[in-house]
Protein backbone atom coordinates (compact mmCIF):
# COMPACT_ATOMS: atom_id res chain seq x y z
CA UNK A 1 0.00 0.00 0.00
CA UNK A 2 1.69 3.46 -0.73
CA UNK A 3 1.67 6.19 0.71
CA UNK A 4 0.11 9.70 -0.99
CA UNK A 5 2.08 12.88 -0.06
CA UNK A 6 1.10 16.67 -1.22
CA UNK A 7 3.85 18.92 -1.75
CA UNK A 8 1.95 22.28 -1.01
CA UNK A 9 2.60 25.94 0.35
CA UNK A 10 -0.12 28.54 -1.21
CA UNK A 11 3.17 30.67 -1.49
CA UNK A 12 4.66 30.76 -5.38
CA UNK A 13 8.50 30.17 -5.32
CA UNK A 14 9.46 28.55 -2.34
CA UNK A 15 10.81 25.23 -4.65
CA UNK A 16 7.33 22.75 -4.43
CA UNK A 17 8.41 21.52 -7.75
CA UNK A 18 11.77 21.52 -7.32
CA UNK A 19 11.49 18.88 -4.45
CA UNK A 20 8.38 17.22 -6.09
CA UNK A 21 10.63 15.79 -8.85
CA UNK A 22 14.15 15.80 -7.23
CA UNK A 23 12.98 13.98 -4.78
CA UNK A 24 10.49 11.53 -6.56
CA UNK A 25 13.92 11.11 -8.93
CA UNK A 26 16.08 9.75 -5.96
CA UNK A 27 13.03 7.67 -4.58
CA UNK A 28 13.11 6.07 -7.81
CA UNK A 29 16.92 5.66 -8.32
CA UNK A 30 16.60 4.23 -4.84
CA UNK A 31 13.89 1.32 -6.12
CA UNK A 32 11.01 2.69 -5.35
CA UNK A 33 8.34 2.74 -7.18
CA UNK A 34 6.95 6.64 -7.37
CA UNK A 35 4.61 8.62 -9.34
CA UNK A 36 4.39 12.69 -9.33
CA UNK A 37 0.30 13.88 -10.03
CA UNK A 38 1.17 17.33 -11.80
CA UNK A 39 -2.26 19.43 -10.22
CA UNK A 40 -0.87 22.60 -10.91
CA UNK A 41 -2.12 24.52 -14.23
CA UNK A 42 1.63 25.76 -15.40
CA UNK A 43 2.46 21.90 -15.45
CA UNK A 44 5.96 22.82 -14.72
CA UNK A 45 6.32 19.49 -12.67
CA UNK A 46 5.60 17.80 -16.23
CA UNK A 47 7.73 19.95 -18.54
CA UNK A 48 10.35 19.66 -15.43
CA UNK A 49 10.81 16.04 -15.93
CA UNK A 50 10.82 16.37 -19.63
CA UNK A 51 7.17 16.11 -21.11
CA UNK A 52 5.67 18.16 -24.05
CA UNK A 53 2.63 19.62 -22.80
CA UNK A 54 1.76 19.56 -26.10
CA UNK A 55 2.08 16.05 -26.85
CA UNK A 56 -0.32 15.09 -24.02
CA UNK A 57 -3.18 12.63 -25.23
CA UNK A 58 -4.39 11.86 -21.32
CA UNK A 59 -3.84 14.64 -18.31
CA UNK A 60 -4.99 14.99 -14.88
CA UNK A 61 -7.55 17.31 -16.14
CA UNK A 62 -9.08 14.49 -18.65
CA UNK A 63 -8.87 12.64 -15.41
CA UNK A 64 -10.78 14.76 -13.36
CA UNK A 65 -13.14 15.54 -15.43
CA UNK A 66 -13.83 11.58 -16.24
CA UNK A 67 -12.56 11.53 -19.86
CA UNK A 68 -10.38 8.82 -19.02
CA UNK A 69 -8.95 6.99 -15.89
CA UNK A 70 -5.97 7.41 -13.61
CA UNK A 71 -4.42 4.53 -15.22
CA UNK A 72 -5.23 5.82 -18.61
CA UNK A 73 -3.23 8.95 -18.13
CA UNK A 74 0.12 7.66 -16.43
CA UNK A 75 2.92 8.76 -18.50
CA UNK A 76 6.84 6.59 -18.12
CA UNK A 77 9.63 9.80 -17.53
CA UNK A 78 12.88 9.53 -18.11
CA UNK A 79 13.54 7.83 -14.66
CA UNK A 80 13.25 4.32 -14.25
CA UNK A 81 10.80 3.20 -11.88
CA UNK A 82 9.14 7.18 -11.89
CA UNK A 83 5.87 7.75 -13.55
CA UNK A 84 3.91 11.14 -13.64
CA UNK A 85 0.27 11.66 -14.16
CA UNK A 86 0.84 15.27 -16.37
CA UNK A 87 -0.99 18.25 -16.26
CA UNK A 88 -0.87 21.16 -18.76
CA UNK A 89 -2.88 24.61 -19.79
CA UNK A 90 -6.18 22.72 -19.73
CA UNK A 91 -6.14 22.19 -15.84
CA UNK A 92 -7.27 26.12 -15.56
CA UNK A 93 -10.76 25.15 -16.19
CA UNK A 94 -11.39 22.33 -14.12
CA UNK A 95 -12.27 24.24 -11.07
CA UNK A 96 -15.21 25.82 -12.63
CA UNK A 97 -16.54 22.12 -14.34
CA UNK A 98 -16.27 20.62 -10.66
CA UNK A 99 -18.22 23.48 -9.03
CA UNK A 100 -21.39 21.11 -9.66
CA UNK A 101 -19.96 17.87 -9.15
CA UNK A 102 -20.88 16.23 -6.31
CA UNK A 103 -18.55 15.63 -3.53
CA UNK A 104 -16.26 17.93 -5.69
CA UNK A 105 -13.39 17.75 -2.78
CA UNK A 106 -13.26 14.45 -3.42
CA UNK A 107 -12.70 13.72 -7.12
CA UNK A 108 -8.80 13.20 -6.98
CA UNK A 109 -9.11 10.64 -4.19
CA UNK A 110 -11.38 8.71 -5.99
CA UNK A 111 -9.22 8.69 -9.12
CA UNK A 112 -6.17 7.51 -7.31
CA UNK A 113 -7.10 4.99 -4.90
CA UNK A 114 -6.85 2.21 -7.37
CA UNK A 115 -3.32 2.98 -7.66
CA UNK A 116 -2.04 2.84 -3.94
CA UNK A 117 -1.03 -0.67 -4.47
CA UNK A 118 1.08 -0.02 -7.60
CA UNK A 119 3.43 2.80 -5.88
CA UNK A 120 5.57 2.86 -3.23
CA UNK A 121 4.07 6.91 -3.26
CA UNK A 122 2.78 8.97 -4.59
CA UNK A 123 3.63 12.82 -4.89
CA UNK A 124 0.75 15.41 -5.82
CA UNK A 125 3.12 18.67 -7.17
CA UNK A 126 -0.05 21.65 -5.61
CA UNK A 127 -0.80 24.92 -6.96
CA UNK A 128 0.59 27.83 -5.16
CA UNK A 129 -2.42 28.47 -3.79
CA UNK A 130 -5.59 27.08 -1.53
CA UNK A 131 -7.66 26.48 -3.99
CA UNK A 132 -10.09 23.62 -4.89
CA UNK A 133 -7.60 21.82 -6.01
CA UNK A 134 -5.25 21.95 -3.49
CA UNK A 135 -8.13 20.96 -1.17
CA UNK A 136 -8.75 17.93 -3.18
CA UNK A 137 -5.09 17.43 -2.55
CA UNK A 138 -4.97 17.85 0.77
CA UNK A 139 -8.36 15.34 1.03
CA UNK A 140 -6.55 12.82 -1.52
CA UNK A 141 -3.37 12.92 1.01
CA UNK A 142 -2.15 10.61 3.83
CA UNK A 143 0.41 13.68 4.78
CA UNK A 144 1.61 17.12 3.47
CA UNK A 145 5.00 18.19 2.54
CA UNK A 146 5.41 22.09 3.16
CA UNK A 147 8.24 23.57 1.57
CA UNK A 148 9.94 26.80 3.16
CA UNK A 149 12.21 28.99 1.82
CA UNK A 150 14.46 30.51 4.36
CA UNK A 151 13.71 34.14 4.38
CA UNK A 152 10.85 36.29 6.30
CA UNK A 153 8.21 36.38 3.70
CA UNK A 154 7.86 32.49 3.76
CA UNK A 155 6.33 33.21 6.94
CA UNK A 156 3.89 34.95 5.68
CA UNK A 157 0.89 33.32 4.87
CA UNK A 158 2.44 30.23 6.86
CA UNK A 159 -0.79 30.47 9.29
CA UNK A 160 -3.52 30.68 6.23
CA UNK A 161 -1.76 27.31 5.16
CA UNK A 162 -2.08 25.87 8.46
CA UNK A 163 -5.67 26.81 9.48
CA UNK A 164 -6.34 25.28 5.84
CA UNK A 165 -4.47 22.14 7.08
CA UNK A 166 -6.54 21.94 10.12
CA UNK A 167 -10.03 22.24 8.42
CA UNK A 168 -9.36 19.52 5.85
CA UNK A 169 -8.46 17.10 9.04
CA UNK A 170 -11.38 18.27 10.58
CA UNK A 171 -14.00 17.80 7.90
CA UNK A 172 -12.77 16.24 4.61
CA UNK A 173 -9.42 13.80 6.19
CA UNK A 174 -9.24 12.96 9.39
CA UNK A 175 -6.12 11.24 8.81
CA UNK A 176 -3.92 14.23 7.52
CA UNK A 177 -0.81 15.13 8.95
CA UNK A 178 2.02 17.20 8.32
CA UNK A 179 4.89 14.58 6.58
CA UNK A 180 7.74 17.48 7.51
CA UNK A 181 8.80 21.06 6.72
CA UNK A 182 11.77 21.35 4.38
CA UNK A 183 14.10 24.38 4.35
CA UNK A 184 14.91 25.17 0.68
CA UNK A 185 17.06 28.24 -1.18
CA UNK A 186 18.61 27.89 2.05
CA UNK A 187 21.51 30.39 2.59
CA UNK A 188 22.96 29.53 6.24
CA UNK A 189 25.46 32.77 6.36
CA UNK A 190 22.65 34.68 6.36
CA UNK A 191 21.48 36.53 9.98
CA UNK A 192 18.31 36.79 8.77
CA UNK A 193 17.71 33.25 7.25
CA UNK A 194 18.81 31.72 10.62
CA UNK A 195 16.94 33.72 12.30
CA UNK A 196 13.36 32.85 10.28
CA UNK A 197 14.72 28.68 10.17
CA UNK A 198 14.57 29.35 14.20
CA UNK A 199 11.03 30.64 14.57
CA UNK A 200 10.23 27.61 11.63
CA UNK A 201 11.68 25.03 13.99
CA UNK A 202 9.87 27.03 16.89
CA UNK A 203 6.68 26.50 14.96
CA UNK A 204 6.83 22.72 13.69
CA UNK A 205 9.81 21.56 16.33
CA UNK A 206 10.89 18.13 14.80
CA UNK A 207 8.83 18.03 11.91
CA UNK A 208 11.61 20.04 10.37
CA UNK A 209 14.21 18.07 8.63
CA UNK A 210 17.66 18.13 9.21
CA UNK A 211 18.73 18.22 5.59
CA UNK A 212 18.18 21.94 3.83
CA UNK A 213 18.39 22.69 0.20
CA UNK A 214 21.00 25.10 -0.27
CA UNK A 215 20.39 27.52 -3.56
CA UNK A 216 22.07 26.08 -6.49
CA UNK A 217 22.34 27.30 -10.09
CA UNK A 218 21.95 23.78 -11.32
CA UNK A 219 18.77 23.12 -9.77
CA UNK A 220 17.45 26.51 -11.72
CA UNK A 221 18.96 25.20 -15.05
CA UNK A 222 17.89 21.26 -14.38
CA UNK A 223 14.32 21.64 -15.78
CA UNK A 224 15.26 23.43 -19.14
CA UNK A 225 16.37 20.49 -20.26
CA UNK A 226 13.47 18.11 -19.07
CA UNK A 227 15.70 16.51 -16.40
CA UNK A 228 16.55 15.93 -12.63
CA UNK A 229 19.51 17.36 -10.84
CA UNK A 230 20.69 13.98 -10.35
CA UNK A 231 20.80 13.25 -13.82
CA UNK A 232 21.57 16.93 -15.08
CA UNK A 233 24.68 17.71 -12.92
CA UNK A 234 24.54 14.74 -10.12
CA UNK A 235 27.81 16.25 -8.32
CA UNK A 236 26.68 19.71 -7.72
CA UNK A 237 25.32 20.49 -4.18
CA UNK A 238 21.81 20.85 -5.14
CA UNK A 239 21.98 17.03 -5.91
CA UNK A 240 23.98 15.98 -3.42
CA UNK A 241 21.19 17.85 -0.72
CA UNK A 242 18.09 16.00 -2.46
CA UNK A 243 20.00 12.60 -2.03
CA UNK A 244 20.42 13.12 1.69
CA UNK A 245 16.93 14.73 2.07
CA UNK A 246 15.44 11.59 0.18
CA UNK A 247 17.46 9.01 2.54
CA UNK A 248 16.21 10.88 5.37
CA UNK A 249 12.77 11.55 4.07
CA UNK A 250 12.94 7.34 4.06
CA UNK A 251 14.37 6.81 7.41
CA UNK A 252 11.64 8.75 8.66
CA UNK A 253 9.34 6.71 7.02
CA UNK A 254 11.23 3.40 8.13
CA UNK A 255 11.43 2.72 4.89
CA UNK A 256 15.16 1.02 4.68
CA UNK A 257 14.48 -1.21 2.83
CA UNK A 258 15.96 0.76 -0.90
CA UNK A 259 18.92 0.86 -2.98
CA UNK A 260 22.39 2.85 -2.10
CA UNK A 261 23.11 4.95 -4.73
CA UNK A 262 27.25 4.16 -4.63
CA UNK A 263 28.34 6.35 -7.42
CA UNK A 264 26.43 9.81 -8.06
CA UNK A 265 27.92 9.61 -11.59
CA UNK A 266 26.12 6.68 -12.84
CA UNK A 267 22.97 8.39 -12.80
CA UNK A 268 24.07 11.41 -15.22
CA UNK A 269 23.09 11.86 -18.96
CA UNK A 270 24.36 14.17 -21.05
CA UNK A 271 21.80 17.14 -21.45
CA UNK A 272 19.72 17.64 -24.66
CA UNK A 273 17.58 20.52 -25.58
Amino acid sequence: MSKIIAVANQKGGVGKTTTCINLSSFLAAMGKKTLMVDIDPQGNCTSGIGLNKKDIHHSVYNMLVGDCTARDAIAHTCVTNLDIIPSNIDLAGAEIELIGVQSREKVLRKNLQPLKNKYDYIFIDCPPSLALLTVNALTAADSILIPIQGEFFALEGLSQLMNTIRLAKKHLNPSLEVEGVLLTMYDGRSNLVASVTAEIIKYFGKSVYAHRIPRNVKLGEAPSYGMPIMQFEPRCTGSIAYKAFAEEFLERNGDTTYQKIVSMNALRRKPQR
